[in-house]
């Protein structure tokens, strides 16, 4: 892959995404198998002003043998010296940058039971991190780079030594990166664009979203009180503007936590802790997952909804037109940071303090009174479709036309 490029991507990633501040300490997630991007999001840190550059490497091989061999009281320990690493991060208020590679499928036989007490284990020494960050505490963005099996799965039949290439293209033109354009100004002008869609819907202030099409979806869901539309740009706690996702297209709020009724039909497969569960649906009866089914992984379905009370509950509603650049690409990536860009999504889980008025200044009890979803996990699964009609019910009952034929009317 073409060092110019990349090195654009990791300016982008530090300049946009995170608008790492001089003297403010960056964090880096990488995997292992990502090195090289990694190397140069550390440098172009230090050349945006970072005080210091933390590099943090992870390996799902490494974690798959650990979920395979080690006992359930191994996997369930969260070593102290990670603990105080997260504190480290937290009371820094260091800017953190993951890199996204999935193996879809890798933890295909890994026991489910295992991973979900891992995860339970981990939210509750380090939940304080995931709290902060989720709440736009700091500035942090989540991009991606390719593995050759994550390549492999998206390009089957593209030749080995060239599909890395091809997968690394199909990201970098997702997120604005080419030989010839600045991507820093392309996304100041994207950002803009997706501020006047937030304006226009919290102008609107719905009171519900009804969702239908052909595939079977007929959903309900009512909106918190004073919620907030975001999406492309935010603004940490510092005040520091930056942009969460790279590449992003979607505008998002907050659903009520017991206010979704009616059945959502998936369009698209989610891969969830390394195994993809397919042609799946749910149905909410006030807010709760009642009834669910896929003909594949519905075992990993389960395991989700069932992680914690609001794992079976919506924290998330976004919208993006079909007609929409991902979409066009007609690449299903098989990674959420891409395919949740093609397509309206739904997320079962922990909702974001941002996206209800002083979010960020209320209390849990007052978040939880709100009609805030509280939860440990927060996935992102689409439903959206070309045939997506999506009316907007004020208060008043007036109705509004968001979508028709799967795209915006406005």
């Amino acid at each position: 892959m073409n060092n110019k490029l990349l090195k654009k991507f990791a300016d982008l990633a530090v300049k946009v995404g995170v608008n790492v501040q001089k003297g403010q300490i960056l964090v880096v997630n990488s995997p292992v198998e990502c090195r090289e991007l990694a190397r140069m999001i550390v440098e172009s840190g230090y050349e945006a002003g970072a005080s210091y550059v933390m590099m943090r490497y992870n390996d799902d091989v490494v974690a798959k043998h650990l979920y395979t061999y080690a006992s359930l009281e191994v996997v369930k320990e969260v070593p102290d010296y990670l603990v105080e690493q997260f504190k480290y991060i937290v009371d820094k208020k260091a800017a953190v940058i993951s890199i996204s590679a999935p193996t879809p499928g890798l933890m295909k036989d890994v026991d489910p039971t295992k991973m979900q007490a891992a995860a339970i284990a981990s939210n509750e020494k380090i939940g304080f991190y995931r709290k902060h960050m989720m709440s736009n505490g700091s500035q942090w963005l989540v991009i991606a780079a390719p593995t050759v099996p994550w390549a492999k799965k998206v390009f089957p039949n593209i030749d080995s030594d060239e599909v890395v290439d091809k997968l690394w293209e199909a990201i970098l033109n997702a997120s604005r990166v080419t030989e010839d354009n600045d991507p820093v100004k392309e996304w100041q002008i994207h950002i803009d664009k997706l501020a006047k869609h937030n304006k226009i819907l919290n102008e609107y202030n719905f009171k519900t979203l009804k969702f239908t099409n052909g595939r079977g979806t007929n959903l309900e869901i009512d909106l918190v009180k004073n919620h907030i539309w975001g999406g492309g740009g935010e603004k940490a706690a510092n005040g520091v503007s930056f942009a969460p996702n790279i590449p992003t297209e979607e505008t998002f709020t907050m659903p009520h936590s017991h206010g979704v009724n009616g059945k959502v039909v998936a369009t698209m497969p989610l891969n969830y802790q390394g195994k993809l569960i397919e042609d799946f649906y749910l149905v909410f009866k006030d807010g709760k997952v009642v009834d669910y089914d896929a003909k594949k992984e519905k075992e990993s379905l389960k395991s989700l909804l069932e992680l914690d009370e609001g794992s079976s509950r919506l924290g998330e509603v976004a919208l993006i037109s079909y007609d929409s650049p991902i979409s066009n690409m007609g690449i299903l990536f098989y990674n959420t940071l891409f395919d949740e860009n093609a397509s309206c999504h739904l997320a079962l889980g922990n909702a974001y303090t941002m996206n209800i008025k002083d979010g960020n200044s209320l209390t849990e009890k007052e978040l939880l009174d709100s009609g805030y979803n509280k939860s440990i996990t927060h996935v992102d699964f689409m439903f959206g479709s070309e045939d997506m009609e999506i009316v907007g019910i004020k208060e008043n009952k007036e109705e509004i036309q968001i979508f028709r034929n799967g795209n915006f009317v406005f």
